[in-house]
């Protein structure tokens, strides 16, 4: 066993063999126990706590074991009574399973590529249940809901309990997995796993991608707290719940943030993690305990730990064991045995686990085999669920985790419980499918079980009453998503941006004009307190300090101290009711809670307006599934990737040098993504945007890549908003008298000043003119050639159709096209154009220099154009081929350098 498995060493429960004075050591536990009679737990406690503390005077290297024993956490003497009807509830967490399961088998019998997971539900079947039932709140007398993350592969139990409640009917269940086909036949599919966007009125929160659940749930969670202690709302009352896997726990985003749980006192937070003890391959843990391992990391980062370990019928098997022999062999046995003995039947239990000593043999004698095969674990026993959950959520101060053991595949007997296979287990045979009918007493005939026919009470009888009534008394049904929020009004734009619209070359950076925007939105009367800025830890480097005094950052403890430089007017000032939240060095933290605040219209009936600033190079590359569950959920709000683009961030070099971000944004659907060179198009787009979300609340986001270089900004022209957010505008010309040619530049974000550059090199050094066109989105020009090149393919009896981007730059005159990003960007839009061609980007690695030379090495100076310039021009034949020589040569170009992408 590892480390883990050996947290809790129930030595004292040997027969002394390694204990030099077993007599003294007896007298200090009835001493102990004689302390705890007569003055009760807390001195029993202090007199443990002054004992460790001369231990370590003493120089003696111990300390407590943070684990305990392999039992459950609550006594069975500490239960409160069932407040349920455990015999309905019984037989309605076996309909869900059959119904489950039936939904499986039968796309699967269908269509064989389908997929689908019966294993998963199966063991988690009742934690459900229990939640629905007695604790999962539905919004209630002005109370808005409880949050549940549900355990992604357990997702055909939801559905089949929301067809028991009239939720989804039978047309919606054979539609599992098959969305298309029943879009085209007038009903709605039901999703793989939790998709908003897929089913946006029924799944409020994506959870699919491993690890996404556990950090978004404690970022929801804190993001409540965060709406209470600024006014916003009143969230007392909610939980937020979570059903998560054992094995989901390997992922880096299910641990990262438990501190930050336990720190805030997050006592609205309740994890379930469903520990049947198998990921997909075979055990996750083998050779030790899960529970046990996360035992310790749960108490180790401050949380609240209940362990429901074994079901109600180990009770008297407990009771009766004077000599501890069962948690003697609990704390000796290793998941991949208890795997084994829950794949196996009553009399391999009874040879195997209880005949590995006289005690536990005489414990099992009064059990038959069937008795000791039906022996639960505690993760199906709805008494010890019901009992846990009420513990967890009536505990203060702390977020509690409750480690459910449960069977992977319970009740599907030899053909899947606990079986090395059983998450792969998609069909049943018939002979397994009336044994699944049988072991959970389902009023199926043989037919109708082999005709895999799904199963609804009819509404009178006592089953659906009950379920319903329950459902009634917690507010209705779970499963309805918000999908919209009071429209928030948005200030004119010259209210914050007035500065950005009317500049007159004044120098600043982008990223200078946005803060210093954001600033103005946050003072606005109506919308500033919607507005939530979020940052990783970068806040002085994006120079945003100045807000610190001026809204104060988030801390729901306050500030209980006196910062150092409180006498500066850029002083860092938390409060609880602050409006900045500065996550630390995580930016999976940072992008969990800007979802949460991005979301806030859904999930809480108020609109908010989250802008996440960040190092470009560590959004879309470093946290893209989370982004890309962002969008799946339909967040609205902001992405803004500071010191942008591959060469604007001249000495950091390699690491955070990016190149990729807008391209990555291009693959996602709702996302909208700019790259501005100009404040006064940041201002545009953020006033776009702002209405698109805010007012006409569209399901979209927008990304906008900022920049840290200063050079005069110039004022907005006139009439170019509609081009700005379209993706490209005319910004000005280079005229000469007889020219030689013309060419089109079209130029970026970091990269525009050096085409502005080249136009004027083209022009004094070659007598070539220019049209020079910002491009603030590739992306978006991309998206509407597409969607206009669709349209005329499927309709050929009407006039074609053609796209902005044509009607911009079709013709001969050549285009050469510039940006900070690898070359695929600006070939977005190649196919959908008619006219010669040429793009430079920053393919490769990036280097630490300055940024002159960063460009001269990428090749996307102002002289690179040029040369690609004079290049597409001498191809047509419109200049000779003898004037780019001349020019390779006056502007000192090495022909013989390895090309950036290759070194």
């Amino acid at each position: 066993m590892n480390d883990f498995s050996l947290a809790y060493n129930p030595r004292h429960l040997s027969s002394g063999t390694d204990d030099d004075d077993p007599l003294e050591t007896q007298e200090w536990c009835d001493a102990l126990a004689s302390v705890t009679t007569a003055s009760g737990p807390a001195r029993a406690k202090h007199l443990l706590n002054v004992l460790l503390d001369t231990s370590r005077d003493l120089n003696i290297p111990w300390r407590p074991a943070i684990g305990t024993p392999y039992i459950n956490t609550i006594d069975a003497d500490e239960q409160d009574p069932f407040p349920g009807n455990l015999e309905i509830e019984e037989k309605l967490a076996s309909i869900m399973r059959w119904n489950a399961l039936a939904m499986v088998v039968r796309a699967n019998g269908q269509f064989a590529d389908l997929g689908g997971h019966i294993a998963s539900y199966a063991s988690a079947a009742d934690l459900f249940e229990v939640g629905f039932n007695h604790f999962f709140r539905a919004p209630q007398d002005g109370v808005a809901s409880d949050l549940v993350f549900f355990q992604p592969h357990s997702s055909p139990g939801v559905y089949a309990r929301a067809f028991l409640e009239g939720r989804l009917d039978e047309q919606n269940l054979l539609h599992y997995r098959q969305e298309i086909k029943a879009k085209r036949a007038g009903v709605m599919g039901l999703s793989s796993y939790p998709h908003p966007w897929l089913m946006p009125d029924f799944w409020q929160f994506p959870t699919g991608s491993m690890g996404i659940g556990p950090i978004s749930s404690i970022y929801h969670a804190r993001f409540m707290r965060y709406l209470q202690h600024r006014g916003l709302q009143n969230t007392e009352g909610r939980t937020v719940w979570g059903v998560f896997g054992d094995g989901e726990m390997d992922e880096p985003e299910s641990m990262s943030a438990l501190t930050l749980a336990a720190r805030e006192r997050l006592d609205n937070l309740v994890w379930v993690v469903n520990c049947n003890l198998q990921r997909l391959d075979g055990p996750v843990r083998g050779n030790g305990r899960i529970i046990d391992e996360l035992e310790m990391l749960f108490k180790g980062a401050g949380w609240h730990v209940i362990k429901l370990v074994w079901g109600s019928d180990w009770d008297a098997l407990l009771a009766r064991d004077d000599e501890k022999a069962l948690q003697k062999i609990f704390a000796e046995t290793v998941d991949g045995q208890f795997q084994t003995f829950a794949a196996k039947d009553g009399r391999y239990n009874r040879e195997h686990f209880f005949g590995q000593n006289p005690q536990l043999k005489k414990l099992a004698d009064a059990l038959s085999d069937e008795q000791i095969d039906m022996l639960k674990r505690g993760g199906h026993d709805l008494v010890k669920i019901h009992a846990a959950y009420k513990a967890a959520a009536n505990h203060p101060g702390q977020p509690t985790v409750i480690l459910a053991q449960t069977k992977k595949g319970f009740g599907m007997g030899d053909t899947g419980q606990g079986k090395m296979t059983t998450h792969q287990q998609k069909k049943l045979t018939k002979e397994a499918l009336l044994a699944f009918r049988d072991r959970f007493h389902l009023p199926l005939t043989d037919t109708q079980t082999e005709n895999l026919e799904f199963y609804k009470p009819d509404s009178a009888c006592a089953e659906m009453r009950y379920l319903q009534e329950r459902r009634k008394a917690l507010g209705g049904s779970m499963m309805n998503r918000n999908q919209a929020a009071p429209p928030l009004p948005v200030p004119a734009i010259e209210h914050y941006g007035q500065f950005a619209i009317k500049a007159n070359d004044k120098v600043m950076s982008t990223t200078m004009a946005f803060v210093r925007m954001l600033g103005g939105l946050l003072k606005d009367t109506q919308l500033g307190k919607h507005v939530v800025p979020i940052v990783a830890d970068e806040a002085r480097t994006f120079g945003m300090a100045n807000l610190f005094k001026q809204v104060g950052i988030y801390a729901s403890a306050g500030q209980q101290y006196e910062p150092e430089d409180i006498d500066s007017i850029l002083s860092y000032r938390e409060a609880k009711d602050g409006q900045i939240l500065e996550e630390g060095i995580s930016e999976a933290g940072a992008i969990s809670s800007w979802v949460a605040a991005a979301t806030s219209y859904s999930v809480h009936g108020i609109a908010m307006l989250p802008f996440y600033i960040f190092y470009s190079m560590f959004g879309f590359q470093r946290i893209g599934d989370l982004i890309w569950a962002a969008a799946d959920q339909r967040a609205r709000g902001f992405l803004l990737g500071a010191t942008a683009g591959r060469t604007t961030l001249g000495g950091e070099g390699l690491q955070h040098q990016d190149g990729s971000s807008q391209l990555i944004a291009s693959t996602i659907p709702n996302c909208r993504a700019y790259d501005p060179a100009f404040a006064f198009e940041v201002a545009v787009i953020l006033d776009h945007g702002m209405r698109e979300m805010l007012v006409e609340q569209k399901d979209v986001f927008y990304y906008l890549s900022l920049m840290n270089e200063n050079y005069a900004q110039p004022t907005l022209p006139d009439g170019v908003e509609s081009g700005i957010i379209k993706g490209m505008y005319p910004f000005s010309e280079q005229n000469v008298d007889k020219p030689r040619a013309t060419v089109k530049l079209l130029g970026s974000g970091a990269i525009f000043p050096e085409v502005l550059a080249a136009a004027q090199l083209l022009a004094q050094d070659w007598n070539i003119e220019s049209e020079i066109w910002s491009v603030t989105s590739f992306t978006e020009l991309a998206r509407q050639a597409r969607q206009a090149e669709r349209w005329t393919r499927l309709h050929p009896d009407q006039p074609a159709r053609t796209s902005y981007v044509a009607d911009c730059i079709n013709g001969d005159i050549p285009v050469v096209a510039a940006t900070d990003y690898v070359r695929a960007l600006p070939q977005l839009i190649a196919s959908y154009i008619n006219c010669p061609y040429t793009v430079l980007g920053t393919d490769g690695f990036g280097r630490s220099d300055t940024r002159t030379r960063l460009r001269e090495f990428f090749e996307v100076d102002k002289f690179s154009i040029v040369i690609a310039a004079l290049n597409a021009l001498a191809l047509q034949g419109k200049i000779s081929r003898t004037l780019c020589a001349e020019a390779l040569a006056r502007y000192e170009i090495c022909v013989t350098d390895l090309a950036p992408w290759e070194c």
